[in-house]
């Protein structure tokens, strides 16, 4: 497959995609894992490529090219169709509506307007971070900061993509919000989705967060963790709050145990197969 792909990039396509060849047919199986972790079970047994090309031209002679290649043995070419025009950039936002967290706090692409009942609205475009507000796992840390009064607070958001957490706890009126991460990226698209929605957090990497906070949230995923259990207890000021997300829902005991030498986790919230865990410490 691999062999495939470079050659197809090789013949100037303008993009090659992988995808499960069994997707939306009833062999389809779902499949939950974390990067760098081995995968519970097998992953798709059948890949179908897709290629998009210039012209028809450029397919036709690409296809005839890959046929006789000794690594396409065991491949078939499942036929080539033209892509109507279309304004691309459009049909790419009508797949970004607004986010209900609360009915009184969304989350609202710039091309869209908020609905008239938003109080807290987050102005959130797609961009290179996670963190959009699609995932259960961020609606689910949104709505334990709407549901909580994080007012006059210090917040920490560690692991903070695209700084979405970050932004909401300084809508609810925490007064020192800091936002850390290991990527470059992250923290890029942190500071500039921070200044479109006009409010002021620290965005760094993870050294720099320091001292103690009355709330830490943490939308990672379960390894890492468990990895930094004690890292984010010792960020917790006593009484304040540990919010963690980006755990399945079989991950519960694994994350109970990891954290049972510094605080008593339990389970907060749940959506699509996915849990929020919290800890009042």
């Amino acid at each position: 497959m691999e062999a495939v792909c470079d050659a197809l990039d090789a013949l100037a396509a303008l993009s090659v995609s992988v995808e499960d060849a069994d997707a939306q047919t009833d062999a389809e199986q779902a499949l939950f894992g974390e990067p760098g972790m081995p995968p519970p079970k097998e992953g798709w047994q059948r890949s179908r490529i897709i290629a998009l090309f210039t012209d028809r031209a450029a397919a036709d002679d690409a296809s005839r090219l890959l046929a006789p290649q000794d690594f396409f043995v065991g491949c078939q070419h499942l036929g080539i169709q033209d892509v109507a025009e279309q304004d691309w950039v459009r049909l790419t936002q009508s797949q970004f509506a607004p986010v209900e967290i609360t009915p009184e706090f969304w989350i609202v692409p710039t091309w869209h307007e908020p609905p008239a009942q938003a109080t807290h609205v987050i102005r959130l475009d797609p961009g290179l971070a996670f963190g959009t507000g699609t995932h259960p796992t961020t609606r689910m840390c949104l709505r334990w900061i709407a549901t909580h009064d994080v007012s006059q607070q210090r917040v920490l958001d560690y692991g903070c993509g695209s700084g979405i957490l970050a932004i909401g706890a300084a809508l609810h009126g925490a007064t020192q919000v800091d936002a850390v991460d290991i990527d470059e990226a992250a923290v890029t698209s942190t500071v500039l989705n921070a200044q479109a929605n006009r409010v002021e957090l620290h965005a760094g990497f993870a050294d720099q967060a320091t001292g103690l906070y009355q709330t830490v949230l943490a939308n990672i995923l379960a390894t890492p963790l468990k990895v930094l259990a004690p890292l984010l207890r010792q960020h917790v000021q006593a009484g304040g709050h540990l919010v963690l997300a980006g755990i399945l829902e079989r991950q519960a005991q694994e994350l109970i145990d990891a954290y049972a030498p510094y605080c008593a986790l339990q389970v907060s919230d749940s959506e699509d197969g996915w849990i929020l865990m919290t800890a009042h410490c």
